[in-house]
């Protein structure tokens, strides 16, 4: 898969002017959670900041590692029969799972998705921390969740999922945060169309721009169908990641590593 540095094109002057939509946070699902996390922090130079009993509901373990001031998820089932299980069975192995953006306005997404049939499929409430992830069959493309955290509007503030603490495990050294998000369909034009209208961004060729990052969308050339494919990243240090990840035997070239069945692209900070 070829990807190209993400230029986010111009928001619209109601989107700067009411509310932040950001890529917070994306979420990886594995088999095994430990060895997939071992990887991110050997390559990438990043340290896990949480991990979420929360999860254990859903039959899940996690652990949340900060990429600058945004953060990488990885899951895995703790049970059978759970729905990131049947994901991983669905998509034949690790891979993307989940897209998190977070807002200041989620009143405001709840009334919008709503009026455009996008159902919710898990309401999230915990403390200062509220959000939703909408249901995958009517989105498409990956697991999307819109959350809030009180008081949370500066990138360096609190952000509930990452922990109490997290801004003291931010490694800089290698990468400095994530560029964009890339999903994979079988059809991605109509997957970048459904998207642009969940989110109210408009479309540029493949694109759509957030306040922070790009989601582009392309045509799947595996066999793995929809889902989330790469992630771009603000790197340091692309030489460090790249070494680091053959050392480890991970799949890697110029400018490009595999870890957790997702692609990697690396980009200049």
């Amino acid at each position: 898969m070829t990807v190209h540095p993400f230029t986010p094109s111009a928001l619209p002057a109601s989107a700067q002017a009411t509310s932040f939509l950001r890529l917070r946070q994306i979420c990886l699902v594995a088999h095994a959670l430990d060895p997939v996390v071992e990887d991110l922090c050997a390559v990438f130079g990043v340290e896990v900041c949480h991990r979420d009993p929360e999860v254990g509901q859903f039959g899940l373990h996690n652990a949340l590692m900060p990429f600058g001031q945004q953060f990488i998820e990885v899951v895995a089932p703790t049970r059978a029969d759970t729905a990131a299980g049947r994901y991983l069975d669905r998509r034949g192995g690790d891979g993307g799972y989940m897209v998190i953006l977070d807002t200041d306005a989620l009143p405001r997404w709840r009334t919008h998705v709503a009026a455009i049939g996008v159902r919710v499929a898990a309401p999230l409430a915990l403390g200062d921390y509220e959000g939703m992830q909408l249901h995958p069959r009517d989105t498409g493309g990956a697991l999307l969740e819109l959350n809030t955290t009180l008081g949370g509007a500066a990138l360096d503030g609190p952000y509930w999922p990452a922990g109490p603490h997290w801004q003291t495990h931010v490694r800089t050294q290698r990468v400095t945060g994530i560029a964009g998000a890339v999903l994979q369909s079988a059809e991605p034009q109509t997957l970048a169309r459904r998207w642009s209208q969940i989110l109210q961004r408009p479309l540029a060729q493949d694109h759509l721009a957030l306040d922070n990052a790009t989601l582009r969308f392309v045509q799947e050339d595996d066999d793995r169908g929809e889902g989330l494919a790469a992630l771009l990243l603000h790197t340091r240090d692309a030489a460090a990641i790249e070494a680091a990840a053959r050392a480890r035997g991970l799949p890697c070239r110029e400018g490009q590593v595999t870890v957790g069945g997702v692609q990697f692209h690396l980009q200049a900070a």
